[in-house]
């Protein structure tokens, strides 16, 4: 694996042509970049800056982030498939759509994070703390919830078909209808009509 250390990209642009696989970026600033299908496979982030960068239709395939700052982040229609992140700071990271199933995010503090329309199959959100975050409109099929506290997060429109209510800290988290249906169904109550 070859390894940059203490890069400074910051403002770089990335595009389609940017491929990066097998590499550690290490103590490298990647703050205000501007990914546009940049590829990165199986690359390691340790203690980078992402701060304020966009990332979009860019990959980040089977990588490792750690002890990374996501503050102000976006990434937008990127694929995480695989990916895991330990001790990184998601401070107003913003997830509009993309693939993220597969990705480890456990024990991860979500509560300013914003994730939106992406596809988080057999996501991995075990003792994750997403209290006041925004978990929207998120196929989360097959994801682990084991211990998560969802305190006042937003759920609305994601797939909680794999949540055990029993497990996870839900006061005051916001669902739909046929999202709070779901969760006693979880608890096993019988939910009639009339």
């Amino acid at each position: 694996m070859e390894t940059l250390s203490g890069e400074d990209w910051y403002g770089r642009e990335l595009g389609a042509d940017d491929r990066f696989e097998k590499f550690a970026f290490v103590d490298c600033d990647l703050t205000e970049v501007t990914d546009t299908g940049a590829t990165f496979d199986e690359c390691v982030f340790r203690n980078v800056r992402f701060n304020a960068s966009t990332h979009t239709d860019a990959s980040f395939a089977n990588c490792r982030f750690e002890r990374c700052s996501l503050f102000d982040t976006r990434f937008v229609r990127c694929k995480l498939i695989g990916s895991s992140f330990d001790a990184c700071d998601w401070n107003a990271t913003h997830v509009e759509g993309g693939n993220w199933s597969f990705v480890d995010l456990s024990g991860s503090d979500l509560r300013g994070a914003r994730f939106r329309g992406a596809t988080m199959r057999e996501a991995e959100l075990g003792h994750a703390d997403c209290a006041g975050s925004s978990l929207r409109d998120l196929d989360l099929s097959g994801a682990g919830w084991e211990r998560a506290d969802l305190t006042r997060c937003d759920l609305r429109g994601s797939d909680l078909t794999s949540l055990d209510p029993t497990s996870v800290e839900l006061a005051g988290a916001i669902v739909t209808i046929e999202q709070a249906v779901v969760i006693a169904e979880g608890l096993r109550l019988d939910v009639r009509v009339e």
